[in-house]
């Protein structure tokens, strides 16, 4: 049925009669295995990081990662992210956003700082803010996390 490597070419070369390049031919064939091993683990290292930077900065990766992508890494990207999104809309009534508070927070306002000018932000409240550089802000936890995670706020600590 199924022969082992060695003795699938060690027939093979039995039958020719040349028996002086079978361990050539097992040492390539190992270095192939050992090399495609590599790549396997090197790539799934690559994707590991990937759901770590979706967990991290959220759905929108930032330019200089996206630059760095393979196209199949780009489509994994987006399929866990259609995954991802899925899931947190069937838990509950209306879904429950599992990338907030990845840390258990101790209030529910956090001062921030704004880093670069982001224009109008509305609450939940209906509340509109202008968010400019330089300025700070009092927000709640849960509008200002994402902010925080894309690099537009920063936590500020009195």
């Amino acid at each position: 049925m199924f022969q082992p490597f060695r003795e699938c070419f060690s027939n093979a070369i039995q039958n020719e009669g040349n028996t002086a390049l079978l361990p050539s031919v097992h040492f390539r064939h190992t270095a192939l295995l050992r090399n495609k091993r590599c790549v396997l683990a090197y790539l799934y290292h690559r994707v590991r990081r990937l759901r770590q930077v979706r967990w991290e900065l959220g759905s929108i990766l930032p330019t200089e990662i996206t630059a760095n992508l393979l196209n199949a890494e780009m489509q994994w990207f987006q399929s866990y992210n259609k995954s991802l999104a899925t899931y947190m809309r069937s838990i509950g009534d209306h879904g429950l956003n599992l990338t907030m508070n990845m840390s258990p927070p101790k209030t529910l306002y956090v001062e921030v700082k704004c880093l670069s000018d982001f224009g109008k932000l509305e609450l939940d409240n209906g509340e509109v803010i202008t968010l400019k550089k330089n300025t700070y802000h009092l927000l709640p936890r849960a509008t200002c996390e994402p902010l925080i995670r894309q690099g537009i706020l920063e936590h500020h600590i009195a």
